[in-house]
């Protein structure tokens, strides 16, 4: 069992849980919580660390995970935990690799239903949006390269296990890659106040992709620029936007929505 903050090991969960830097050095992520733990697969689980108290209540189910978990003390665990109330159970997972096929739907033969984001900077906004991706039946995700790191524990926690499951990756040149989008003929539309059309009177059931704003300052102009279409949600009140996590949640379902119709005719 570690007792002591000053263990290597422990001096590392430290370095994981907090620089974005050293994760994609190591090319790996911390995983905390029993429900996350157990979406990944042994294979994809480098290291496996436990309270000496779960340990205790949870033996049996510990070790059904597959890999030989290390003890700490609860006070060292709750010294390398990101959260208040630590569940006991954490991972150091090796990061997920995907290319253009996976997020399009090719690799699996299915119509592209895309989500592309410019800027997004906060955590809870990206965790929402990886869950609501999954519920929605999109295809995948692609991020700006200065998008919030979905390797933050805080973005991995409010995934609720949907980074396990919905493909994406992160472009260097953001316009490049929706260029791509577009010559396979996926429809690119961006939400925007401005746009001339509301999102419910167009056709989702073809392959398309949306962009997704920062949550303060909306598309970059050379992004808004690259869309087929503007769209805006109609809004009532006094209200000026929508929550970028909203925003992206209306586009999806609309879509989801319109293909199961499709699929009944």
């Amino acid at each position: 069992m570690i007792t002591s903050t000053g263990n290597q090991r422990v001096k590392d969960l430290v370095q994981l849980q907090k620089k974005s830097r050293i994760r994609n050095k190591e090319g790996v992520f911390i995983a905390e919580g029993l429900r996350i733990v157990r979406e990944m697969s042994a294979e994809r689980i480098k290291s496996l660390y436990v309270s000496e108290s779960w340990w205790k209540k949870h033996k049996k189910e510990t070790d059904g995970l597959g890999k030989k978990a290390e003890i700490l003390s609860d006070a060292v665990f709750a010294y390398v935990s990101d959260t208040k109330t630590p569940q006991g159970i954490l991972a150091v997972v090796r990061q997920m690799e995907y290319g253009f096929a996976d997020i399009t739907g090719e690799k699996k033969q299915k119509k592209a239903h895309i989500l592309v984001l410019d800027n997004l900077q906060d955590p809870g906004n990206l965790g929402t949006i990886f869950r609501t991706a999954e519920a929605a039946g999109a295809t995948g995700i692609l991020l700006s390269s200065d998008c919030v790191d979905i390797y933050n524990p805080k973005v991995i926690r409010s995934t609720m296990g949907a980074i396990c499951r919905i493909p994406f990756y992160y472009a260097e040149d953001l316009c490049a890659e929706i260029a791509k989008i577009k010559e396979k003929k996926i429809h690119v539309y961006a939400a925007h106040l401005n746009g001339r059309r509301f999102y419910d009177e167009e056709d989702y059931t073809k392959p398309c992709a949306f962009l997704i704003g920062n949550e303060g300052n909306g598309l970059r102009k050379e992004v808004e620029d690259c869309a087929d279409c503007q769209v805006r949600i109609p809004m009532e009140g006094k209200a000026e936007s929508l929550n970028a996590a909203v925003a992206a949640a209306v586009l999806m379902f609309e879509t989801g929505r319109q293909r199961r119709k499709e699929r009944k005719c």
